[in-house]
């Protein structure tokens, strides 16, 4: 009789815990859609984009050895959107360069192409 006690307790605990979504929960692989393949896509093509995401992502997870104040995650969240914001920044000015480059290029092909000396 106590067993049984005992057992109703423990299947209570672990459905309240379930509930509230403490225990993990068997991960069903779902296919990827068409925007989610895109986006992997992209962001292989800028992985200085993918490694700020993974971070910020692992600090919201709270991955790492010590525990954070939410203070303190809040700081390394603002840090590393400022990173992402930065890393963004310098895709678009490299690839607008690029892309500027080729336009006038185009428009003036006897034009060359001079770099800055230092």
């Amino acid at each position: 009789m106590e067993e049984r006690i005992r057992a109703n307790k423990m299947y209570k605990f672990s459905h309240l815990l379930n509930k509230v979504g403490m225990l993990k929960k068997k991960s069903v692989t779902e296919p990827l859609t068409a925007e989610e393949l895109q986006l992997i896509e992209q962001l292989r093509e800028q992985p200085d984009l993918l490694a700020r995401f993974q971070s910020i992502l692992g600090l919201t997870r709270n991955e790492g050895s010590a525990l954070k104040t939410a203070d303190e995650v809040e700081g390394l969240l603002i840090e590393e959107m400022r990173r992402l914001g930065h890393a963004g920044m310098s895709q678009w000015a490299t690839r607008a360069e690029e892309r500027v480059g080729r336009e006038f290029k185009q428009q003036e092909p006897q034009a060359r192409n001079r770099k800055k000396k230092r």
